[in-house]
């Protein structure tokens, strides 16, 4: 009894099957439309093109007018002065490094002292790059102008 209940129910999705396929395949609405779509194909001239782009909000320009745009921003920026102009300070923070810190209590300290923008991230970088163990006792001597590398490489070594 059981085996008939089961080769009922494949009767039944077989049926199903080749109905929904008979009916996909012969309609001819979808044939219809899809080749309706491919042969629809309307050439527009730059000038349509263009005005449609436009009515749909975006800006359209030539290569000769971004050049005239670009042109006209520069000339209108304020330079200033040679004289005047204000060098970045560089700011030299003396690390100290006592037995027991962490990178994290590190990454903290240059966070402080605004060398790096995010203590988390250098800890998650330190960690990355198999550092956590190498931090040494020690002062180390760091500068704003130091990259993030430079500042790893003096404070962590392997």
């Amino acid at each position: 009894m059981r085996i008939n209940l089961l080769s009922s129910f494949a009767a039944g999705i077989l049926i199903t099957t080749t109905i929904c396929g008979v009916v996909y395949f012969t309609d001819d609405n979808t044939t219809q439309k899809a080749s309706a779509k491919s042969s629809e194909k309307v050439q527009l001239t730059a000038p349509e093109m263009k005005d449609k782009l436009e009515s749909e909000g975006y800006v359209v320009q030539t290569k000769e007018e971004l050049e005239k745009t670009l042109q006209a921003a520069k000339s209108t920026e304020t330079k200033p002065a040679d004289s005047k102009k204000k060098e970045k300070a560089v700011t030299q923070v003396l690390v100290n490094v006592a037995d027991g810190m962490t990178s994290i209590d590190v990454a903290n300290a240059l966070f402080q002292a605004k060398l790096i923008p995010d203590a988390f991230k250098f800890t998650q970088d330190i960690e990355a790059r198999g550092l956590q163990n190498a931090l040494r006792p020690g002062s180390y001597t760091v500068n704003s102008d130091m990259s993030y590398d430079q500042i790893i490489a003096t404070i962590f070594t392997n």
